[in-house]
């Protein structure tokens, strides 16, 4: 048994290579091997959001505070509010974050495949951010 006490994982910053505004990463979890689960909070300031990207045994979201916007390809951006349950499919290219004017923190949960649990790729533009 592992008990991780809150507070006792330093925060980060979501990389501008793969998220666009202020974004702070808080670690929950990452079991060692063989264990494959990973989890952290993701606080999104209004307006911030990832870049599109997949996971290879897909990604559960749980939105615990806020207002967000998800998009998978080829659909409109739905919004996410606190209770809500995303589910994206292994290998489903998608993008998170914030609404507009208001920030909002869910919890990320993916596994890892060969030690990969994400395949970054182009951002989303201001342009194609939009009100859904």
């Amino acid at each position: 048994m592992e008990i991780k006490r809150a507070g006792s994982q330093p925060s980060g910053t979501g990389p501008a290579a793969y998220f666009a505004g202020s974004v702070r990463i808080d670690p929950l979890f990452q079991p060692p091997d063989p264990a494959r689960v990973r989890g952290a909070s993701v606080t999104f300031e209004p307006g911030a959001r990832t870049a599109r990207h997949t996971h290879p045994l897909g990604q559960t979201l749980i939105v615990t505070a806020g207002r967000g916007w998800v998009q998978r390809d080829g659909a409109p951006v739905a919004v996410i509010l606190p209770g809500d349950v995303v589910w994206f499919a292994p290998n489903e290219k998608h993008w998170h974050g914030a609404a507009a004017t208001i920030g909002m923190t869910h919890i990320a949960i993916q596994e890892g495949l060969d030690g990969k649990v994400v395949d970054w790729m182009e951002p989303v533009s201001d342009a194609q951010y939009r009100t859904p």
